[in-house]
Order: structure tokens, then C-alpha cells, then sequence
């Protein structure tokens, strides 16, 4: 394969030409990695990959996450999400986010496909979290280095608007399951050793050893600090269009501005480690 890799933002995100995804050897997937690994996010055009090839392309990257929680899967497989929106289920993703922070261990990154795109709308931004770390003062780097931030489930999933008939039930039994946790407000990469923020306004409830007001205003300063334009790409998607997404430094906002036509979009994803500084 004659691959061409082309960045569409200084920040972060680059586009990825001459790769079948559901043909990669050890070298071209290597190249895939590599891309992945200075860019953050990926995308490929024409992938018209069926569920096992989609799953299989996941697990090149590393294992595969069990099913969410609340969203429904495909079916006859639990590991892929289905995230369809319509009218009688809007968009529920239109936030700033970090997916599954509230796990100990949150995702290294997510394979996400799309089968069905609006006529117009729809496009996914994601943020630099790196990028917006690095813009930082030397003061601030170094006062977010020392602290550490709780992510909750219900934080996020409280106001959701995903539409199913048993949510509550399912939302307090996968709170129950998934008690809050906490992780550094500054993440060191494990594979490149960058530094970047890691909260957001999905999941991240508070800072440890702050007063709510302190910790509210810092937050809410950080969570406007990410959504600057520098820091960020925007994708316009396609049907057979996948991005691959690094979840341990990028933030993604999928934009709600469709509704009431449909979007279909098939998720994969891959189990990560526990965040350091």
C-alpha cells in the first residue's frame, strides 16, 4: 500500500489515503500507529468494513472494551455501540467529552464508523489536549500538575438525553457499578510522554482539596481554554468514513445540528491504562 498521510490541522488530525483498513499487515498498520500516534485522530475515506473486520481492526490497536453500559449494541455483537439518532431519538453526544473517563482504566481510543450521515450536519470536532496544555503559562502547568480531579458517571449520563426505555434502570445500576474515580488533572502520555489536560465537562465533577467555588472557576476556565479553535479539527462525514481516535489526549464534541434527520454510527472500543502524570 502506497500511504499518504496528510494533516488537516496544525493542532492535531490527519487524513489517511491508499489504506484498506480491513487489509493492514504488520507494516502498514505500524504506519497507522505511527500516524495515529503524532496526529490523534485519523481519517479514511471508502471503508466499507463489516462488523468482524471492524472489531478486528480495534484489536490491532489493543483489547477490546466490554459492551457501555447504556448504549445499545449491534446486534448478534455486544462490543459495537449503535449510536442512532433520529427524531425520536435526538443527538445525546453534542458536549465536550473524553470518553469513559469514569473508569479507573479509561479508553486508549476508539474506532468509530459511519453508516448513515444527514444529508447536511453532523461533523465531529475534536480538541488537542495537548495542544491546549502546551498554550498554558509556566505558572498554571505547574499549579494543574499537582492536582487530581474526580470523574463520575452520573456526572454525565444524569443529563443525558439518550432516549431508551429502561435508562433509569440502567443508569443506576451502572452508577452503582461505577463508582466516581479520580485521575490527574495532567496526564502524561505512554507513548509519546506529552503532557496534556485531562478533564472535561462530560465526567470530571470537581478537583480534590479546592473549595467548590475555587475548583468550579478553574474548571469552567479549562473547559473554555480546550474549545479555542487552534486546538482543534473538524471532520464532515461520509457513509464507509472512519476516524481512529486517541481518547488519552483528545476531547470530541459530535455536533446535534441534523436533528430530526437521521445519523448511524458504529463504535469500537479499546481498552486503555490508568492515566499518570
Amino acid at each position: 500500500m502506497n500511504i499518504d498521510v496528510r494533516p488537516v490541522s496544525p493542532a492535531l488530525g490527519a487524513e489517511v489515503v491508499g489504506v484498506d483498513l480491513s487489509q493492514l499487515n504488520d507494516k502498514t498498520f505500524g504506519l497507522v500507529h505511527d500516524a495515529l500516534m503524532a496526529h490523534q485522530v485519523l481519517f479514511f475515506y471508502d471503508q466499507d468494513l463489516s462488523t468482524v473486520q471492524h472489531i478486528s481492526l480495534a484489536q490491532r490497536f489493543g483489547e477490546v472494551e466490554p459492551p457501555h453500559p447504556m448504549f445499545p449494541h449491534v446486534e448478534g455483537e455486544p462490543r459495537v455501540s449503535l449510536l442512532k439518532n433520529d427524531r425520536e431519538n435526538p443527538p445525546f453526544n453534542d458536549n465536550w467529552h473524553t470518553d469513559v473517563t469514569f473508569k479507573e482504566s479509561p479508553p486508549m481510543g476508539v474506532v468509530l464508523r459511519c453508516v448513515q450521515t444527514p444529508d447536511v450536519g453532523g461533523d465531529t470536532i475534536w480538541s488537542s489536549m495537548t495542544a491546549a496544555y502546551d498554550s498554558l503559562s509556566k505558572q498554571m502547568q505547574d499549579l494543574l500538575s499537582g492536582l487530581n480531579a474526580v470523574h463520575d458517571f452520573a456526572t454525565g449520563f444524569r443529563k443525558s438525553k439518550l432516549q431508551r426505555d429502561d435508562f433509569e434502570e440502567r443508569l443506576q445500576k451502572a452508577a452503582t457499578e461505577n463508582p466516581p474515580v479520580t485521575h490527574p488533572v495532567v496526564r502524561r502520555h505512554p507513548a509519546t510522554g506529552r503532557l496534556g489536560l485531562f478533564v472535561n465537562s462530560g465526567f470530571t465533577s470537581h478537583v480534590e482539596g479546592l473549595p467548590r467555588e475555587e475548583s468550579d472557576s478553574l474548571l469552567a476556565m479549562l473547559y473554555a481554554h480546550v474549545q479555542r479553535p487552534e486546538f482543534q479539527v473538524r471532520f464532515r462525514w461520509q457513509k464507509n468514513a472512519v476516524a481512529i481516535w486517541d481518547n488519552r489526549c483528545t476531547q470530541h464534541y459530535a455536533l446535534g445540528d441534523y436533528y430530526p434527520a437521521t445519523r448511524i454510527m458504529h463504535r469500537v472500543t479499546i481498552l486503555g491504562d490508568r492515566p499518570v502524570h
